[in-house]
């Protein structure tokens, strides 16, 4: 396969797939940038000139999966119910992250020991979950959902969808589980359980 000379954005997110894909698939110890030069079928060189360092590339990584993911949710079509959007909105992140299972990991969880977000990049998960918190505080200015602090039922519905995804990708519940149902199911009870 001929090398890449060409260090433009489509190499760097062909080169964060790969890199997510060997975190995930065969944990921290299988990332290098020798390995991830050689499975991207480019050179070391691209790959320092892109990322400069291992820790960067980890951080950006996570960042990318952010990314991704805020980019779902905010082009998510709401509808001005409060429970209906908060389940689209949890739509939307499930199908994001069975997207992109090998950023999932990297996103929330310990992949990477000693992996710490870099400046600006630790408020990305907040900044990609915004159309929800957005949701829910237009519901509890409306008076749809109950008079509680807005992250404390954000949060909840977060949880909710996470979860279930978590358990989905980790193949955690027996097999033949219906996930699409039990996961809109979950989603529709917990953020109806919040309303007036």
């Amino acid at each position: 396969m001929p090398r890449s000379t060409v260090h433009d954005d489509a190499l760097r997110t062909r080169l964060l797939d790969h890199a997510g894909r060997l975190l995930a698939e065969h944990g921290a110890g299988a990332l290098s940038m020798r390995r991830l030069a050689s499975d991207a079928g480019t050179s070391t060189t691209a790959v320092y000139a892109l990322f400069g360092n291992k820790a960067t590339l980890v951080n950006e990584l996570y960042a990318e999966g952010f990314r991704r993911l805020g980019l779902r949710l905010r082009r998510t079509e709401t509808t001005g119910d409060t429970v209906d959007d908060v389940v689209r909105l949890g739509l939307a992140y499930r199908e994001s992250a069975l997207a992109d299972r090998h950023l999932y990991p990297i996103m929330f969880a310990d992949v990477t020991p000693g992996f710490e977000a870099g400046p600006g990049t630790d408020r990305l998960a907040m900044t990609a979950l915004a159309p929800l918190w957005e949701t829910v505080r237009a519901g509890v200015e409306s008076g749809v959902l109950a008079d509680a602090a807005v992250e404390t039922i954000a949060v909840s519905c977060w949880a909710c969808a996470h979860g279930m995804v978590a358990f989905e990708l980790s193949r955690t519940l027996p097999r033949g589980f219906d996930f699409c149902t039990a996961y809109e199911g979950g989603l529709r009870a917990t953020a109806s359980g919040w309303c007036r």
